[in-house]
């Protein structure tokens, strides 16, 4: 099929820019989680339900403060809430368990998973919760002269405000480059008189508070509801083995492939659109069985 004989240049331009806006959020997440995979060498299944978290706690925030405010309040807070819960997780349990086999860490944060989707039942019930975007991110604007919706020009926006944020962290501050340090040789940095402990849990919260920010900026998109770290942790999985084990860049070069082939997908064949993003997973690994980006691993 000839996409542009179907479709003109500037609803595949808008199209394709929708894909876009979907891949920052899967990078913010990615991202998250490649972090805490670089430095930590945790396969970190609970991540999806810390963005779930995220997702319910930005809905806290805008029921009790509501309006512009809380919408804006609840991108601060409620990954906030996700970077609290996840330091109180790894201080108390993830901290005595680095030097364990990766399967076992694989099971112990599959059981968190499970603990964290009984606790967001209790607090939050089962019913589907819904945010609302405030008045300047409703409706569209016009690209290509065409419509495009406001809100998904805000996460055009914000996926590389939040990259460029981790870049700095990661190569400019003094802990990103410890952080680094440890992902290659963490007996060496910790040799050196440098608290390991403490840099673990630093990525950790960082990495988590990303998978809460991706809550919050998914939350006015869908509904809230229990189950949907599923599909999320799934994805973000894949996006970092595409890019890279570890590789914050990679995790970026992954969930822009995902997003543009998904995009792809609803304009030749919409009743099959998610399958297009995993057939690129497959012809990646194929071609790339270590990801596009160097693995740390």
């Amino acid at each position: 099929m000839d996409i542009a004989s179907a479709f003109g240049m500037s609803e595949i331009a808008l199209q394709l820019l929708v894909g876009l806006s979907r891949a920052m959020i899967l990078f913010i997440i990615s991202a998250g989680l490649s972090l805490i995979l670089g430095v930590l060498r945790v396969p970190n299944v609970a991540h999806g339900s810390l963005y779930m978290i995220g997702a319910f706690a930005a809905y806290s925030v805008n029921q009790i403060v509501g309006g512009a405010a809380g919408f804006w309040l609840s991108l601060i807070l409620a990954p906030l809430f996700v970077a609290l819960v996840s330091f109180v997780a790894e201080r108390v349990l993830f901290c005595h368990l680095y030097e364990r086999e990766h399967l076992m860490l694989l099971l112990f944060t599959f059981a968190l998973m499970l603990i964290f989707g009984d606790l967001v039942k209790f607090f939050w019930g089962v019913d589907y919760k819904s945010v609302t975007a405030p008045d300047m991110l409703k409706g569209s604007v016009m690209i290509f002269g065409l419509p495009f919706p406001a809100y998904n020009l805000f996460l055009l926006i914000i996926g590389p405000v939040v990259g460029f944020a981790l870049w700095l962290f990661v190569s400019k501050t003094r802990i990103g480059k410890i952080s680094k340090a440890a992902s290659v040789d963490r007996m060496m940095v910790g040799a050196l008189g440098i608290n390991v402990s403490w840099v673990f849990c630093t990525a950790f919260v960082i990495g988590c508070f990303l998978a809460g920010l991706g809550g919050a900026l998914i939350a006015p998109t869908m509904g809230i509801t229990l189950g949907m770290d599923h599909t999320i942790i799934m994805e973000a999985f894949l996006i970092v083995v595409i890019g890279g084990l570890g590789n914050i860049w990679g995790a970026l070069v992954g969930a822009l492939i995902f997003g543009v082939t998904q995009s792809i997908g609803v304009m030749l064949l919409p009743q099959f659109a998610i399958i297009f993003p995993y057939l690129a997973v497959v012809i990646v690994l194929m071609i790339w069985p270590k990801g596009l980006l160097k693995s740390v691993w």
